[in-house]
């Protein structure tokens, strides 16, 4: 697993920060989030630092519910959305990539939660992120 970045509490996660880690994958990001500001104005994305973690997370929730947690990891970023076993058809049926269905239904949960984790490689993880966007609004 890649080491977390971001683990300094006094240096807030500005674009120009995040921008600094991620280098080529920049393109990546801004097309995520062109993707979240575009069609799913009503997300908030909000940095906060944990000490449980001692890394800065960026959540994006929809009013009271989070939709992903976003963290920076070597010099990439991933997403994770968490997922009751009612969730388990629609993952099932969904378009998601077989390795991240796989890993949802693979997993023992944690209390009643699944997770669904995506590593930002190329252009393509937007599509699967798109899917688990969708998946946590149904």
């Amino acid at each position: 697993m890649e080491p977390s970045v971001l683990t300094d509490p006094k240096v807030f996660p500005s674009d120009e920060v995040v921008f600094s880690h991620l280098g080529r994958r920049q393109a990546i990001w801004e097309a995520l989030f062109a993707f979240i500001h575009a069609e799913h104005p009503d997300f908030v994305a909000e940095w906060r630092y944990y000490n449980d973690g001692k890394s800065w997370l960026l959540n994006v929730s929809r009013k009271k519910k989070t939709v992903f947690w976003l963290s920076l990891v070597g010099k990439t970023f991933r997403i994770t959305g968490y997922f009751t076993d009612k969730a388990r058809d629609a993952v099932r049926a969904s378009a998601l990539p077989d390795e991240l269905k796989e890993q949802f239904l693979g997993q023992s949960p944690i209390g009643k939660l699944r997770a669904i984790t995506i590593t930002f490689r190329t252009k393509r993880d937007v599509e699967a992120a798109k899917v688990l966007v969708a998946l946590k609004k149904t």
